[in-house]
């Protein structure tokens, strides 16, 4: 799901683009399995506005809908003079420790991965930096922006509860919400995973980059218990 919300912010941003807009929140539905071929991407202006826009992006495979992501794009505006946050900053990625997420996760996007792992993982608990070192689409070069939302989603796999053969926990979807426009390519995730017991979790994550906090993101999770695990 990772570099699918990149490219739908990707495509988001190009949709009627505007200077005096910046986006606030993307929500992504997952609607079904996305398949590794060829996918289609269209994105509209929903709500056009002054002030305030609202988008939305549809990803499709054989004439059926995989992903739809909507998104706010609001006035930008001076507003340093009352900037803050309570959110404590985490330590840089060079003082973090490599970390191969192949060994939980397989497949060619969690190699690409630059991984540091911050303190002591423990289940349900996690605090990472990330980047990437392949572009989002072959030829061109990302925004910070699309870039970020290509490495969020993996949230849900860094601060496992329980290992993936206990359990399933796919998201069924994705919620981000920005303070605060992200600067360069390291994704820092403090993460805590949730269980409940009647099949549904969350997995709770506050963004950062080099500067500091940026948001938050929000994954509700389907828990599906595995054969020998029930």
């Amino acid at each position: 799901m990772g570099p699918v919300s990149g490219l739908l912010v990707h495509a988001l941003e190009a949709c009627a683009p505007r200077d005096d807009l910046v986006m606030s929140r993307v929500a992504f539905d997952i609607l079904g399995q996305i398949p590794a071929g060829e996918v289609a991407v269209s994105a509209r202006v929903v709500r056009p506005g002054r002030t305030i826009e609202l988008l939305e992006a549809e990803m499709s495979a054989d004439g059926r809908l995989l992903v739809r992501a909507t998104a706010w794009r609001l006035l930008r505006s001076d507003t340093t003079r009352i900037a803050g946050t309570d959110l404590t900053p985490l330590p840089p990625p060079e003082s973090g420790r490599p970390f191969d997420g192949s060994g939980t996760w397989p497949g060619g996007f969690i190699r690409s991965l630059d991984i540091r792992t911050l303190g002591e993982p423990r289940p349900g608990r996690a605090q990472v930096w990330l980047r990437s070192g392949v572009e989002l689409l072959a030829g061109r070069t990302s925004t910070d922006l699309a870039s970020l939302f290509a490495l969020v989603d993996t949230a849900n796999g860094i601060a496992v509860r329980v290992r993936p053969g206990e359990a399933f926990f796919p998201n069924t979807d994705l919620t981000v919400h920005l303070f605060r426009q992200p600067v360069g390519r390291w994704l820092g995730l403090d993460t805590e995973v949730s269980f409940g017991g009647d099949g549904t979790g969350l997995t709770a994550s506050v963004l950062h980059d080099r500067i500091g906090p940026i948001g938050r993101a929000a994954q509700t999770l389907t828990l599906r218990m595995t054969a020998g695990h029930a």
